[in-house]
């Protein structure tokens, strides 16, 4: 090679790094160390930890808790009474059993002329059957997919849509965990099927979950969708107040970030939290110390390298959990299934849920939704659901887990490196 070459190699790699440096940085926002001074429990600041977080406290709602495979006997259902419209929004969708039960649904609806929009993500979603996939747009649903691979698409391919959320008729919606793939349909018992955790919704917050639906819907498709079909006047359901975080804004920290971490800061007695993906920030491990040395318990359930479906995720939480174990959080992990619900109970009073894993990838990165729901009887529920999974789950212990093996650590070290991408 000669020298003009050389040159022109070198400047090419040059501009090719900086093409990839511009890029990785187009979508990320700056990332203070967030921080709060207050006293007041969290059940008076309900409206405070919505601002934060860019929603609103809405009153009126009731909140039904759906596990498992229940989840998806009510949901399909549900489809099923629709009469105006069917939005549905998800992350994962495989061929299989299931598929082929929401393809029912969904087609069956488009074809008695409800309007049926289907958003699925590009990456997630892309082991989609064909046949699935035909028989939606033949039956008149609208299917798109977020930020599929395509050369336009290239600054905000790792932009995911991570969201789980339903909305039948603008009436009644559904947020959680809960994925179109067949492991999701039976009992987590036999240790083969995933545990997780949805909820149901009735009253005026529906119209916030719509509008994280609209979102991403209009940003990918450009259609805006208005009307009482959609967005109807909603009257009182319940007595519970909730709130959803799902905005993402630029040179801003997302709403999920703001909302968990804030929430967090404001417990007095107790911290529950059950989450597939637990990789916390220095921050935020900072948040539950302090917490933990006011006195507030703070246990953390999640499934262990065993049972999860993404063990490289797991050993890039182990990392840290000698400096949790430090702090005096409590860590359980549970070998034989994946506990996939993304849930936090503080102080038994107020409760989130949806599908924001404990992770950079979710707090920085992914379209997530979370919705704070101020309930006991709500938060009573999921702990009791927490209880029951930590019975058959393993509680780490500090001296005992200095003492695993060479090879565990260089895995836990190696695979925190790439957390933010994993």
């Amino acid at each position: 090679m000669n020298e003009t070459s050389s040159y022109l190699a070198a400047f090419f790699f040059a501009v090719i790094v900086l093409l990839l440096i511009v890029i990785w940085s187009h979508r990320r926002h700056r990332d203070p160390k967030l921080r709060i001074e207050c006293t007041a429990p969290i059940e008076q600041l309900v409206t405070s930890l919505a601002g934060l977080s860019l929603g609103t406290a809405v009153p009126g709602n009731s909140v039904e808790v759906l596990e498992n495979s229940e989840f998806f006997d009510i949901l399909i259902e549900r489809i099923g009474s629709a009469q105006a419209s069917v939005h549905f929004e998800t992350f994962l969708w495989k061929k299989g059993i299931l598929e082929q039960r929401m393809t029912d649904a969904l087609t069956e609806r488009a074809r008695a002329g409800v309007t049926v929009r289907v958003l699925l993500d590009g990456t997630g979603s892309r082991q989609i059957g064909k046949e699935a996939f035909r028989r939606m747009q033949d039956a008149g649903c609208k299917v798109a997919f977020f930020h599929d691979k395509r050369l336009q698409n290239i600054g905000v391919l790792n932009d995911r849509t991570h969201r789980k959320l339903v909305v039948i008729d603008g009436r009644e919606a559904f947020v959680g965990g809960h994925c179109i793939k067949d492991e999701w349909l039976g009992d987590p018992k036999d240790g083969k099927h995933f545990a997780d955790i949805s909820v149901r919704l009735h009253g005026p917050i529906v119209n916030s979950v719509q509008s994280a639906f609209s979102e991403n819907w209009t940003g990918q498709t450009g259609e805006l969708f208005v009307g009482d079909a959609v967005f109807p006047t909603l009257e009182a359901a319940g007595k519970i107040t909730i709130h959803a975080a799902y905005s993402k804004p630029e040179g801003s920290a997302p709403a999920v970030k703001i909302l968990h971490h804030t929430a967090i800061c404001l417990a007095r007695k107790r911290i529950w939290i059950q989450n597939p993906y637990f990789i916390p920030e220095p921050d935020a491990i900072e948040a539950f110390g302090q917490a933990v040395a006011h006195g507030v318990d703070v246990r953390v359930l999640m499934p262990a390298v065993s049972g999860t479906d993404n063990p490289m995720v797991q050993h890039a939480g182990h990392r840290n959990f000698e400096k949790m174990l430090c702090c005096g959080i409590r860590l359980f992990e549970y070998p034989h299934t994946l506990l996939h619900q993304k849930v936090m109970t503080i102080d038994g009073i107020w409760s989130a849920v949806g599908s924001t894993n404990f992770d950079d990838r979710s707090f920085e990165t992914n379209d997530e939704i979370t919705l704070g729901i101020l309930d006991a009887e709500t938060a009573a529920r999921l702990d009791a659901i927490f209880e029951k999974y930590m019975q058959g789950a393993n509680e780490i212990k500090l001296e005992e887990w200095r003492r695993r093996g060479l090879v565990h650590k260089l895995k836990d070290h190696a695979f925190y490196l790439i957390n933010e991408v994993l």
